[in-house]
């Protein structure tokens, strides 16, 4: 499926930041991805850290001490589940029912989300970029009571799977009163254990199917769908799905992504967009050493690997966005910093040179 919108090579970046200050963390977003700016998550946070930031609305959660579970052993959590499901049928039937209802992302957990809404009216945009925990992640990294992950509870799964969808529906509502460009990301750090042991007893095809559900509630609600994952993983899989954007690592993981060309080109035949997570956020070293510069180089000689007679760098460019690897609420801020400039920096250089 088309999207019809060319980036032309824009930076944006992925949610995370150092700070613990919404408003400064959504002035840098400004200040070096001003075009597509997002809303900052803030991990240094207990209620935005990634498995708990949307977890708001279940039922059945309990909690350990800092642990949060679903507990399916006490009549409570059928009760609850009841009026889940009787919330998500009557908002998937009256979609604008879904303002104010359970499946809101409240400022509590999400007050960068409040932030953007509120200051982003006074820039002009291309787009408006949200994100969400993805559900393989989302269902492999919480349990029930027994410490099981969710994913081998099918009530569990498919709770998790159906509450996701709505939540994202509800962020691409949200931000469409912003701009109508709205594009949602689906954060899946766990999608790099896909075929190792630890999960080698889930099928692609319901890996699959979960993405779906997801892709299909935010392409309904009029989002633009992206998939972020910060290492490799199985490529083929999520180029065949129905994604409008694909953010991989280039900086660390480009020759696995790279052997898929055929199925990346035929991705971006489809009208759709590569972003490229060229500037380095895992290794403090990497960041310190490189330069938007010395990134230009490396960009240019991956995408010279992906380019064909049809397919040179201004067209591959034109259907591209420029991030970082992934967030970079892990880093010290002033490298965080470094990471934004250099994003924006090289945005510009590839633009001024092939665009």
């Amino acid at each position: 499926m088309s999207t019809d919108i060319k980036f032309n090579g824009l930076p944006t970046l992925i949610g995370s930041i150092p700070l613990a200050d919404h408003s400064k963390a959504l002035s840098w977003v400004f200040e070096h991805t001003p075009a597509i700016p997002l809303w900052p998550q803030l991990p240094g946070l207990q209620k935005e850290g990634m498995l708990v930031q949307f977890m708001e609305g279940f039922p059945g959660l309990d909690k350990d001490g800092d642990r949060l579970f679903f507990d399916t052993s006490t009549e409570r959590f059928q009760e609850e589940m009841v009026a889940f499901f009787e919330d998500f049928f009557a908002v998937s039937e009256d979609p604008a029912a879904l303002e104010g209802s359970r499946f809101g992302v409240s400022e509590d957990r999400a007050a960068g989300l409040y932030c953007l809404a509120k200051e982003a009216t006074d820039h002009e945009l291309t787009a408006v970029k949200g994100q969400i925990t993805g559900p393989f992640t989302l269902l492999t990294g919480m349990t029930d009571q027994d410490k099981r992950a969710a994913y081998y509870d099918p009530t569990l799964r498919e709770v998790l799977n159906k509450g996701l969808a709505m939540k994202a529906a509800w962020q691409v509502q949200f931000l469409k009163k912003i701009l109508p460009t709205v594009i949602l990301f689906m954060d899946e750090p766990a999608l790099a254990g896909v075929g190792s042991s630890a999960f080698i007893s889930i099928a692609n095809d319901d890996i699959a199917a979960d993405q779906q559900e997801i892709i299909t509630a935010i392409k309904q609600a009029g989002g633009l769908a992206g998939v972020h994952v910060c290492a490799n993983t199985d490529w083929p899989l999520l180029l065949s799905l129905d994604y409008d954007i694909i953010n991989f690592d280039a900086y660390g993981f480009f020759d696995s992504f790279i052997t898929c060309k055929d199925e990346i080109i035929a991705f971006l035949e489809q009208g759709n967009t590569i972003a490229w997570g060229i500037v380095p956020t895992s290794k403090a070293e990497d960041v310190e050493k490189e330069s938007a510069q010395s990134l230009q180089e490396k960009w240019e000689m991956q995408v010279a690997q992906l380019c064909t007679d049809q397919w040179d760098i201004p067209r591959i460019l034109q259907q591209s966005l420029i991030t970082p690897s992934c967030g970079t609420g892990s880093l010290a801020p002033e490298l965080a910093q470094k990471v934004l400039q250099m994003t924006s920096e090289l945005s510009s250089l590839l633009r001024e040179k092939y665009l």
